[in-house]
């Protein structure tokens, strides 16, 4: 029996082939904008509200452009969830935006579908555009405001937090890039209204989420900058590692140090490894210092196990600079020269002298 993956790769097989044969379309012809549709009802868990729906289309170079995100169920007009559900079978529905709708045919198994859709724009959502002081879209504007589910609703929420108006690209941009009416609203109402949609999406390509935000303001990180938080996600600053920093004994640090702490690989492992090898209480600088030297635990353990015992951070630091390794002052000993103090076995290595 064939796998439900093979029986919808073949379809897409089918219809990419024929796509291929289809005539050119005219330009500025809506139905071109046109392609396979991917839906799993069952790729969220637990299951919630929301599909994964995947749209892949051909460019006019020749080329395929993808997306992939989650929609509500709802906006699945025309099918049930016992039809998406079943042993299989043919299916028709739309998802309808209000720049346009997405008309789909395919075949659905099991929570699995696939199949072909085509967008056909609303004229009269480009005629209220240009109510409210928009450019009208070009037809391509029209899809990707389509694509990215760029409603009235979420115009208006831009107008009421007082964004500047944008031109038509902003809006794409707003879409495709995933800013939401509920991103919108969750991170305005932290204070988060940035003016332009450029802030906004720029905020929303880096990964900074409100959930991220109130994760930091719990920890006592309150009315950090736009910037600061997008600088703070980039460096790979989450909350999870801010509490494992105090839990080794940095705690209360300025963001600054935090994201210094992570750009040079202090971690909370290399803060508990210098304590167990006996550096405890060191500051921040003391740490940078040790990583960026390349002050590891195993070489401290070599150092220590080759006799010195009670060395400093310094001398560390100063072996590791100048070359003098725990297999080094072995090879000095194995000649007979014992006893040699830190000083004397850096010297030797500066000079040149080899075991």
């Amino acid at each position: 029996m064939r796998t439900l993956s093979g029986i919808a790769s073949s379809i897409l097989v089918c219809l990419v082939a024929v796509l291929a044969v289809s005539p050119t379309l005219p330009a500025g012809a809506q139905s071109r904008f046109e392609g396979q549709w991917i839906i799993d009802f069952n790729r969220l868990k637990p299951v919630t509200d929301r599909i994964q729906l995947s749209l892949q289309w051909e460019t006019e170079k020749g080329g395929y452009n993808n997306s992939s995100h989650t929609i509500p169920r709802d906006q699945l007009q025309g099918i049930s969830e016992a039809q998406a559900m079943g042993s299989g079978g043919a299916v028709q529905f739309q998802i309808k935006r209000d720049a346009g709708s997405f008309n789909c045919e395919g075949w659905f198994r099991d929570g699995k579908g696939s199949g072909h859709f085509t967008f056909v724009g609303n004229q009269s959502y480009v005629s209220d555009l240009r109510g409210r002081g928009y450019e009208a879209p070009t037809d391509e504007q029209l899809f990707r405001l389509g694509l990215g589910d760029v409603s009235f609703a979420l115009i208006d929420e831009l107008k009421n937090q007082g964004y500047e108006r944008s031109n038509i690209d902003g809006l794409v941009r707003v879409g495709t890039h995933g800013v939401t009416i509920k991103y919108l609203r969750d991170m305005g109402a932290l204070g988060y209204r940035m003016g332009t949609v450029e802030k906004i999406v720029r905020m929303r390509d880096h990964g900074v989420t409100a959930d991220f935000a109130k994760e930091l303001q719990s920890l006592g990180y309150r009315e950090m900058s736009a910037e600061a938080l997008v600088r703070t996600r980039d460096h790979g600053v989450t909350s999870e590692f801010i509490r494992e920093m105090a839990e080794a004994g940095l705690k209360d640090l300025p963001m600054e140090q935090l994201v210094r702490a992570r750009d040079h690989g202090v971690t909370p492992d290399f803060i508990r490894e210098a304590r167990d090898l006996g550096f405890s209480n060191l500051g921040l600088d003391s740490l940078v210092r040790m990583r960026d030297h390349g002050v590891t635990g195993d070489f401290v353990k070599g150092i220590k196990q080759a006799g010195f015992d009670g060395i400093s951070l310094e001398e560390l630091v100063r072996c590791r600079d100048h070359g003098v390794t725990p297999g080094y002052i072995e090879k000095l000993r194995t000649r007979g020269m014992q006893n040699l103090t830190i000083d004397q076995i850096i010297r030797m290595r500066d000079n040149g002298v080899d075991g």
